[in-house]
């Protein structure tokens, strides 16, 4: 195969300092989402409906010029006055006037009125012009923004001459090597109201205002960027006392590393069903079950844990108070208000309905940012997921895993499912991007209701596969062994029910085996007893043998000597008798 060469191609290779140079805003996101920045020494056009943030954005984009990057700028507005100016980005926590009296940043408001002109000769831009080099000149400004084209073009008597004092205006902004931003009004049918300005700007910059189901939401779009790579999915924004936050949380990846450390629960029992160790930090937890399982008990637990190991802790409420949770959390003795006065928990209570999906991740986002916690909890996580589609919520809860696990931070969720079908909501739901799922469940039996917990998964850990009941008293929470059975399994007083009828039967096998050992062992001593009377008897019977036996002998030798002695006396044997030798045998001789 032939190799092509770049350079006979006539193509090179880019180079790093051939790349296009940008401006880096300052706005938390924007620059994420651009590269870098605006394009620098042109222009960006920033177009949206009314009430969608332009004017902040274009006054943030000076103000955090002037201060982080040291590049003076000019405002020129043609809507507010500098008095309203300085008190509008006041709301953001940003001190214009203080800008503007160090010689930082130069406001110029332009009355433009339409009946109070009186034409003469051609409409140009000329005094514009004049006027805005005067103000990049007297600072040396490097940052520009106008506010906004439609009061400025208002008087333009057609479309010709619109589009050409336009690209005489971007062309200019060029020449002076300023990076500028201009906002613009919105059109029905294109992005501006004249439909010439995006076309002529280097940069394009879509910002929205939209409500769906009541609830606002803002979302910033880069629609054009000459030059440059740049996200192109809508960003949800928020416009705070700190500024403008713009979050890019679909630009994530599967690249996040993954720890080995273990971290427990706070619920000793809970430990050693994960392997006596815990969950590995940075991990996604789930706990699922129906109301009044014990979802918000485990997850106190594991906030409490947390935070006595000195990790911080940010607690995400969708349904209770912190003060109701403190509260309900007295009656099994846990207390978390000495946690919150240290600072290593905190509290986050929001309704569902408040914002919607993206503005609630977007809040979080920027709660997390703010607190570098260690442990996030969301509790519960259906509560938000209610508020869009499926395809919306496990979207965001994607976006929510992917965004701690990057930070290596524990996430917790709890997640609120009805009756029979816990496993198949949660299963359809998101059970499948979490690495341990814990569920909850009722048993009704007896006039009873009880719960029980299981391990369901537990991703790179042994785990036990069987069910415990889960008791929650004033003394806090346990998990203790439930009673499996022919029956099934039984939980509660018939569980305890059970455990007496076992231990009644024990005690009575006890007793009757210790019956039967004391029977054994009267038998055995009786037998004992009976041995050693044979023994005795036995050892009296083979001493009489022995006495007898060597009576019997005793007798022998006396007999034998008699009758030798006998013999001799009668001489009947004299001649015959010789005495014998070893082994030889007496030799009689007749006669």
């Amino acid at each position: 195969m032939k190799k092509i060469s770049l350079k006979h191609n006539g193509l090179k290779p880019a180079k790093a300092g051939s790349l296009l140079p940008k401006c880096p805003t300052g706005i938390q996101g924007l620059d994420e989402i651009t590269g870098g920045g605006l394009p620098r020494g042109r222009p960006t056009l920033v177009c949206g409906g009314a009430g969608c943030g332009k004017t902040l954005l274009a006054a943030e984009f000076l103000v955090r010029g002037a201060a982080q990057f040291d590049e003076p700028g000019v405002l020129m507005a043609f809507e507010e006055t500098e008095k309203e100016l300085k008190a509008n980005v006041a709301s953001l926590g940003f001190d214009l006037e203080g800008l503007v009296r160090r010689g930082k940043i130069v406001v110029d408001y332009i009355h433009i009125e339409r009946s109070e002109f009186q034409e003469s000769g051609a409409y140009d831009l000329e005094g514009l012009f004049v006027r805005l080099g005067h103000a990049i000149d007297s600072i040396g400004a490097k940052r520009v923004v106008l506010d906004t084209l439609e009061v400025l073009f208002a008087s333009l008597p057609d479309e010709a001459t619109l589009r050409s004092e336009l690209r005489r205006l971007f062309r200019w902004l060029k020449d002076k090597g300023v990076t500028a931003l201009i906002t613009a009004e919105r059109g029905r049918e294109q992005f501006t109201r004249h439909g010439l300005e995006e076309y002529v700007s280097d940069c394009v910059i879509m910002l929205d205002h939209r409500v769906n189901d009541q609830i606002a939401t803002r979302h910033l779009r880069v629609v054009k960027y000459r030059g440059a790579m740049h996200g192109t999915n809508e960003f949800p924004f928020l416009i705070g006392d700190d500024g403008i936050g713009v979050l890019p949380i679909t630009s994530l990846s599967l690249n996040h590393k993954a720890s080995s450390e273990r971290i427990a629960t706070g619920i000793p029992r809970l430990d050693a069903m994960l392997g006596g160790k815990g969950f590995f930090r940075g991990s996604s937890i789930l706990i699922t079950g129906t109301p009044g399982t014990g979802k918000t008990i485990i997850s106190c637990n594991f906030a409490q844990a947390a935070a006595r190991r000195g990790e911080r802790v940010l607690y995400f409420s969708f349904e209770e108070s912190p003060d109701q949770i403190m509260r309900n959390m007295h009656s099994i003795g846990l207390h978390l208000e000495p946690l919150v006065a240290k600072g290593l928990l905190r509290f986050h209570s929001a309704r569902p309905s408040l914002y919607g999906l993206e503005m609630h991740l977007a809040t979080m986002f920027k709660e997390i940012a703010a607190f570098k916690p260690h442990v996030v909890i969301i509790d519960p996580i259906t509560s938000l997921m209610d508020s869009g589609s499926d395809s919306e919520g496990k979207a965001m809860v994607t976006r929510l895993i992917d965004y701690l696990k990057a930070g290596q931070v524990t996430s917790l969720f709890t997640s609120l499912t009805q009756g029979g079908h816990a496993l198949a909501q949660s299963e359809a739901a998101m059970s499948s991007l979490m690495d341990s799922w814990v569920l909850l469940q009722d048993f009704e039996g007896n006039g009873e209701r009880n719960r029980v917990l299981y391990v369901l998964k537990a991703r790179g850990m042994k785990h036990s596969n069987q069910i415990r009941e889960f008791l929650i008293s004033d003394h806090g929470i346990d998990v203790v062994d439930a009673y499996i059975g022919a029956s099934g399994v039984l939980t509660g007083s018939a569980r305890a029910a059970q455990n007496a009828l076992e231990k009644a039967a024990l005690l009575a096998s006890q007793q009757e085996a210790a019956q039967l050992k004391r029977e054994v062992e009267r038998k055995r001593k009786a037998l004992d007893r009976q041995i050693s009377d044979l023994r005795s008897d036995y050892e009296a019977e083979a001493l009489e043998l022995r006495r007898i036996a060597e009576q019997v002998g005793t007798r022998t030798r006396m007999l034998t000597t008699e009758r030798t002695a006998y013999g001799i006396l009668r001489q009947a044997d004299a001649k015959a008798v010789v005495i014998p030798k070893a082994k030889s045998k007496p030799v009689r001789k007749n006669g």
